[in-house]
């Protein structure tokens, strides 16, 4: 008898193959009977944790369905936000720029407790389906807001209220807390080439 080739399996071999999968989704999906909003988290060094974000916005909006976009630490709303506005959209910017060239701790966290008031707003609004927390990971990250207190909102929040939250190194009990959890990973970056941050691809 051959040894099969997982490379290359015969048409028979594939099938049992794709016959033992589809039973384990079909089971999977069975179990899964539990529907409420969930709290997502996108994190890492690498390029992407934002924008990822802005297509869960874009396919929540086409839903026609409300949502709010909440920008910590950037000064000025993201492109984005031209193509994707509208009626069900509410997009606030509420940063001042890249904390290296604010200098200024005490100011930056006045800007975070405004954009933690709007985040809390959108908490209590039922007509809000998904509430975006761009770059709310920086902010915890540098203590300008205190986590416990921020986990313990997301938590509290209503049920039904799905939360994407982004920006590198979030803190470990907001992982935990969260439903679905994504690290991207910088493996090459043009930055470190000597390639220039470009429109549409990195603003």
């Amino acid at each position: 008898m051959s040894t099969p080739d997982p490379a290359n399996p015969t048409e028979e071999e594939h099938r049992e193959k794709m016959a033992e999968v589809k039973a384990e989704m079909k089971s999977r999906t069975a179990a899964a009977q539990d529907r409420r909003g969930i709290l997502i988290v996108n994190t890492g060094n690498g390029k992407g944790k934002s924008t990822a974000g802005f297509g869960t916005v874009a396919r929540t909006l086409a839903y026609g369905r409300k949502a709010v976009v909440i920008q910590f630490i950037k000064a000025t709303p993201d492109k984005a936000e031209k193509v994707l506005r509208g009626e069900n959209l509410v997009w606030h910017a509420v940063g001042g720029g890249f904390t290296w060239d604010t200098q200024d701790r005490a100011g930056d966290i006045a800007l975070c407790e405004k954009g933690w008031a709007l985040a809390e707003a959108a908490f209590a609004d039922p007509s809000v389906s998904l509430l975006m927390l761009d770059e709310l990971n920086v902010v915890l990250s540098m203590h300008y807001l205190e986590t416990d207190r921020v986990v313990k909102a997301l938590q509290a929040r209503r049920p039904e209220l799905h939360v994407v939250v982004t920006g590198r190194d979030a803190p470990a009990e907001l992982k935990e807390a969260a439903d679905l959890v994504s690290e991207v990973q910088e493996i090459k970056h043009p930055f470190n080439a000597g390639i220039m941050a470009q429109s549409g691809i990195e603003f």
